[in-house]
C-alpha cells in the first residue's frame, strides 16, 4: 500500500497548467500566421497589378492603342481608348477585368495632374494613368499599404519614360 503512495505523477492542476500554456502558444501562432498571410496577400496584390500594368504598356505599344488604369473605391479596372468614338471603353481582354481590392489594403495615388488625357471633363471612364502607344505612361507613384501600417509599404511608380519599378519593404533609398 505504501508504494502506491509514493509513484511519482501529475497533478489535475499542473496537466491545467500545461494545457493553458500549450493553448496560448497556439493562439500566438494562429495570430502571428494572420498577419503574415495579410502581408503575402498584399505583396501578391502588388505583383498582380504590377504585372499587369507591365502588360498594358507593352500592349499598347504593340497594337498602337491607348490602355488606361482607372482606380474606383473598391479596386481598379482597365480601360481602352476608342478612336473611333472618343471615348474609353473596357477592353475585350479578360486579363483587364474589373478587379476588386480587400478592405484593409490601403491604396494612395501621386499622379501627375498636368499630363495629357485622350478624354473630355464628362467621360466617366476617364482612366487616372495612361501608357501610351508610344511606350510613355502618366507619371505616377502609388502606394499600398495595410491601413495606416507604412512598415510594409510597397510602392509602383514610373517618371512616364522610364520603366516602371516597384519598391518593396527594407529596400534602401539608395536602391530606388
Amino acid at each position: 500500500m505504501r508504494n502506491r503512495a509514493n509513484q511519482a505523477g501529475f497533478t489535475l492542476i499542473e496537466i491545467l497548467v500545461v494545457l493553458i500554456i500549450v493553448g496560448l502558444l497556439a493562439a500566438l501562432a494562429v495570430f502571428n500566421m494572420a498577419g503574415s498571410s495579410q502581408q503575402r496577400e498584399l505583396e501578391s496584390q502588388v505583383r498582380d497589378l504590377y504585372l499587369l500594368m507591365q502588360t498594358a504598356s507593352e500592349q499598347a505599344v504593340l497594337n498602337n492603342l491607348e490602355l488606361g488604369l482607372l482606380f474606383e473605391e473598391d479596386g481598379y479596372r482597365f480601360v481602352a481608348f476608342q478612336d473611333e468614338s472618343g471615348e474609353w471603353k473596357p477592353p475585350a481582354e479578360r486579363m483587364y477585368r474589373k478587379r476588386t481590392l480587400p478592405e484593409w489594403l490601403t491604396v494612395t495615388q501621386y499622379v501627375e495632374n498636368d499630363a495629357p488625357r485622350l478624354t473630355s471633363a464628362e467621360d466617366e471612364l476617364r482612366p487616372d494613368l495612361v501608357f501610351f502607344s508610344s511606350g510613355e505612361t502618366t507619371p505616377f507613384e502609388i502606394e499600398f499599404t495595410m491601413g495606416r501600417e507604412t512598415d510594409s509599404m510597397h510602392v509602383l511608380a514610373s517618371d512616364g519614360i522610364s520603366p516602371m519599378e516597384w519598391r518593396q519593404p527594407g529596400a534602401g533609398e539608395d536602391e530606388w
